[in-house]
């Protein structure tokens, strides 16, 4: 029993049956161990990035921790990627890397870097194991720090003689008590109801804290009691379902006109798990102007951090929730009932007013219809995106019931994210259906994990959206620098059907609206792994779009006239 054989069970113990990995020097003794525990399903991706990515959709889907190997130096270096998007999306990952033996640190051994250091910014914490004695502490905060509050990725570098040393005398591991989430104060829910009470055009703004907070339910109960209009940031989407006659869409860049327009008009915002992030609240200093804010998050330090909250409650989003629900429905249904209501049917007639339409002209296929379609054919479906045009696609007209079903890189936008954690997604549940959104860049990020793919003859379907450029940088030339379209031609990517059919893959083409049902059929109906190619219109811009250094009431869409306002705004 050595110290990889150790922490091997250790993670049997915590749960873990599902590893994302790539083997190296300073780890080898680890997966030597791995050889003799069958409980943990290691999988070989291609790059050390697919691993973290990986790991990291596995977590999203699952709500459970993802776990990452590495080697030292570049094998380190390259889940970094994966682990900031897991932090700044908070997400619950545990990265373990390699490293060289200890009396060999500080000499620049090869494949030495200062991982542990250099991980500071990208995690909740980071450890360095330099006895083999620390393994059980260590390991025990790692998952403990990875699950508590709001979560997040942990690191463990691990040297090589540590992995080695004798670990017979350590005992079993015995996961650490993940304590339960601080209630709310019952001055700040007191506070937060006397607000909600007075208001006349409350809106609800939900984001991803509600999954995290495993209060979906709760949240649904909460917009169903009261009957106040909702809208949501892209990592809330799906907790209220979109065919739900109070969910407005999303708010912010690329967010419904009914969405901003409530936001910008509304007497009170009542925040449930977001944030304020930038690219939902535009211009913030213009951002709901007329509003008052209740702010209900987990992590004090969002509460104030952006946009003063006028009742600030911290705490656990279900607790608070629950005990809001029944004394503000009782509350709304009474003194300003009917402004109330005139408020709703107002935001409810704004988004039948904008509805997207799907009947675009020609016959060429259009995104957002195939998009919607394929949500509709397959309703109970993860969707995996990637970054990009196609991203704010599918947030805008993908069918969404569950926030746990849409896996997305949100705040750090990571280009690449979408067929690892794709594949993650599908490991946690054999039986899902998975489905990938991705572009033609983005796709080509981390195209290799094709491969992976194919091994474990993973089910997921690709949808590949290819309009030959870098659509969202190329937009943003169009609209805000004079159209001096600079570095975004791939009018020479490669023949995607030949190059997923070399990695073993069935795939498909579809250029022409009137073939779209039955490429979807036949995609659906292959029994493992395929790819769908589409082609798009190079020139197919994401509408609407809330240009920079504007507030959310100033969106702009693609008729003429938009568009000559858009050209004269500053970059």
């Amino acid at each position: 029993m050595n110290g990889a054989r150790w922490l091997a069970q250790a993670l049997v113990a915590e749960g873990v049956d599902t590893l994302f990995g790539y083997p190296g020097g300073a780890i080898m003794p680890f997966y030597d161990a791995l050889y003799d525990v069958p409980q943990l399903k290691h999988v070989l991706v291609r790059h050390e990035q697919g691993a973290a990515f990986a790991a990291n959709g596995y977590a999203r889907a699952s709500g459970r921790v993802g776990v990452c190997v590495a080697t030292s130096g570049p094998g380190a270096t390259n889940l970094f990627t994966g682990i900031a998007d897991a932090l700044v999306d908070s997400v619950p990952m545990v990265a373990i890397t390699g490293q060289v033996p200890t009396a060999l640190m500080g000499t620049d051994a090869f494949q030495e870097l200062d991982v542990f250091g250099m991980s500071f910014p990208m995690v909740k914490h980071s450890f360095i194991v330099r006895s083999v004695d620390e393994l059980p502490r260590i390991v025990g905060e790692a998952f403990r720090i990875a699950r508590s509050g709001r979560p997040g990725p942990v690191l463990i570098d691990l040297p090589k003689d540590v992995q080695n040393a004798d670990a017979s005398h350590l005992p079993a591991h015995v996961p650490a008590e993940v304590e339960p989430p601080d209630a709310p104060k019952d001055a700040s829910l007191h506070e937060a109801l006397a607000l909600i009470s007075l208001a006349q055009r409350p809106v609800i703004y939900g984001g991803g804290g509600i999954a995290l907070g495993d209060a979906v339910q709760d949240f649904r109960t909460f917009v169903d009691a009261t009957q106040i209009p909702t809208v949501l940031t892209l990592k809330g989407l799906g907790a209220l379902p979109s065919k739900h006659p109070l969910n407005l869409g999303m708010l912010g860049m690329h967010g419904s006109r009914a969405a901003n327009l409530a936001v910008q008009e509304a007497d009170l915002l009542i925040v449930v798990g977001a944030r304020f992030d930038d690219r939902a609240t535009g211009k913030l200093a213009e951002f709901a102007p007329q509003a008052r804010v209740v702010h209900m998050d987990l992590d004090a330090c969002e509460i104030g951090k952006l946009r003063v909250a006028d009742a600030g409650v911290r705490g656990d989003i279900r607790t608070t929730l629950a005990k809001l629900t029944l004394p503000c429905a009782a509350h709304l249904h009474g003194r300003n009932g009917a402004a109330r209501k005139a408020w709703r049917s107002q935001c409810q007639h704004r988004a039948l007013q904008h509805a997207p339409r799907y009947d675009a002209p020609g016959s060429t296929v259009y995104a957002p219809a195939l998009l919607k379609q394929l949500s509709e054919t397959a309703p109970e479906a993860f969707v995996v995106c990637d970054v990009g045009q196609h991203q704010m696609w599918v947030a805008q007209h993908w069918q969404m019931d569950h926030p746990r079903k849409h896996l997305t890189s949100g705040a750090l936008g990571a280009m690449g994210f979408g067929l690892p954690a794709a594949i993650g997604a599908q490991l946690q549940d054999r039986d899902a259906q998975v489905i990938c959104v991705s572009g033609d860049g983005s796709i080509q990020m981390n195209l290799q994990e094709l491969a992976t793919l194919r091994r474990y003859n993973l089910p997921v379907k690709i949808v590949l959206l290819d309009n030959q450029a870098l659509g969202m940088v190329r937009q943003w030339q169009e609209l805000f620098f004079d159209k001096r379209y600079s570095e975004i031609d791939l009018t020479d990517n490669p023949d995607f059907i030949a190059l997923a059919q070399a990695f073993g893959i069935e795939a498909l083409h579809v250029e022409r609206a009137e073939d779209v049902d039955a490429a979807l059929d036949a995609l659906l109906r292959t029994p493992g792994p395929a790819l769908l190619h589409v082609a798009i219109d190079t020139a197919a811009n994401v509408w609407p779009l809330v240009p920079p250094n504007r507030n959310n009431a100033q969106m702009i869409d693609d008729t003429a006239a938009t568009m000559e306002a858009a050209h004269a705004l500053p970059a």
